[in-house]
């Protein structure tokens, strides 16, 4: 990768490479736990957490919300559209550059204007990933996945796969097909669906089942298509319960994996996990995790956190090393991210306004996951953790126990076996795992 990257006018003036300065140092614009090249497990700290960059906050959220008008002004704006498209991709890929981060990740709208209609935004699209992938060739960053904004637009308020107008459904197709072509053209790794809009409001007007089979028809439909044309990689179902819909069709993890199991979509789709989306559905994200890996279904992460005081997706960055070690020990039981990444779907506080505070979000993310690493790799190298846990459950490793896994017991023998059965009250060393945790977190 291109160490500092300079399109036609640089964009972060004043701030060089991102550099692994070690915990000691004071310097806000360097790593203090990740280390690229540090080997951990087997693999480069680089190779295991595929970290990427959300292109639609870092690039396109400039501090607006409900109550309050922009805070942040970015120089890449311009009154000509592509122009600023360009413009928009130079900084980009700039900062990507700088940052050391291998991959990003985009909707189709964050990259290029929509247009007057519907041709118009295939030729704008078409024109911008063309000078993406230039760019990709300049620096050595890659597509981790894209996806199709089918949520903002008025014409999906109804939701789009899944709306009751088959006009819709139809223009929603034209933007898949499309982020499709795009994909392969970059060499994306996966491609993601996000339904904010594939859900309801009320049941009173919608027919529920004629929707969720709706949006199994335009999977496939999408599925077929992208290998049609050569796309290897996953597609990714991301799962969130609600908002913008007050019900979304992919729920959480669990959901998700029913729906792709009941569309007979499992030989080709994921599932990318959000921690603050696992949130939102009264879950942790080590549980979304957890439930994904279980079921050969991890895909890609997301990684950002929620406000445990507000009810909303807040898209915080993450900093939270409990969390990031119970996460990296779950992917690292997996074999790793394979084709996913760390995508940071994480964005500034509205009034942290500067250039810099860009960077040092991204920092202490990339940190928080280096420092969860590490504690996750302490943890199975030591082994103990894991033991405590087998041992709980040793009365199934042999007799009865045995018998029942292997599903050789009837109720009625199992029943019998219970008349005679002599119970403890075992405990489950709750404090003593947690302490153990933090040993592992602060050694």
């Amino acid at each position: 990768m291109k160490d500092h990257y300079i399109g036609e006018k640089e964009y972060f003036k004043g701030i060089g490479k991102i550099a692994y300065e070690g915990p000691t140092s004071d310097n806000p614009l360097a790593f203090k736990f990740y280390n690229p090249h540090k080997v951990v497990a087997g693999k480069t700290m680089a190779e295991h957490l595929r970290f990427s960059v959300a292109y639609w906050h870092s690039f396109c959220g400039d501090g607006t919300d409900p109550f309050g008008r922009a805070t942040m002004v970015f120089p890449w704006k311009n009154t000509d559209p592509m122009q600023a498209a360009r413009n928009k991709a130079d900084a980009a890929f700039e900062f990507c550059s700088i940052l050391g981060a291998p991959f990003y990740a985009f909707h189709d709208t964050d990259v290029s204007p929509e247009g007057e209609s519907a041709a118009e935004y295939v030729d704008n699209y078409l024109e911008i990933a063309a000078y993406l992938k230039k760019l990709q060739e300049a620096t050595g960053v890659s597509l981790l996945w894209n996806t199709a904004n089918l949520f903002s637009h008025p014409r999906y308020m109804n939701g789009a796969a899944s709306n009751p107008d088959f006009q819709v459904v139809s223009r929603a197709a034209l933007q898949v097909k499309t982020c499709l072509d795009v994909n392969v053209m970059l060499g994306g790794q996966g491609y993601t669906f996000w339904g904010g809009r594939e859900g309801y409001m009320t049941l009173w007007n919608t027919d529920m089942k004629r929707e969720l089979d709706h949006l199994g028809v335009f999977f496939r439909m999408a599925r077929d298509y992208g290998r049609e044309i050569g796309f290897k990689g996953t597609f990714y179902i991301e799962p969130k319960p609600m908002e913008p819909s007050k019900h979304q069709y992919d729920f959480d993890a669990a959901t998700a994996i029913g729906f792709i199991r009941a569309q007979g979509l499992e030989e080709d789709f994921k599932c990318n996990i959000e921690n603050n989306h696992a949130t939102l559905a009264g879950h942790t994200f080590p549980h979304d995790l957890q439930v994904c890996v279980d079921n050969g279904m991890l895909g890609s992460v997301d990684a950002n956190q929620g406000d445990a005081q507000n009810g909303w997706d807040t898209d915080e960055f993450p900093t939270n090393v409990y969390e990031t070690t119970e996460a990296m020990l779950i992917i690292l039981k997996n074999g790793g991210l394979h084709t996913g990444g760390l995508n940071f779907d994480a964005k500034r506080r509205r009034n942290s306004t500067d250039l810099a505070d860009l960077f040092i979000a991204h920092i202490g993310g990339m940190d928080a996951f280096a420092l969860g690493l590490m504690a996750a790799d302490r943890i199975i190298q030591d082994g103990k953790l894991e033991a405590m846990k087998v041992r709980r459950y040793q009365s199934f490793d042999s007799g009865d126990g045995a018998a029942f896994e292997q599903r050789k017991l009837t109720l009625k023998q199992l029943a019998t076996i219970g008349l005679t059965a002599a119970t403890h009250d075992t405990s489950g060393q709750q404090e003593l795992f947690l302490n153990m945790i933090n040993q592992y977190i602060f050694s």
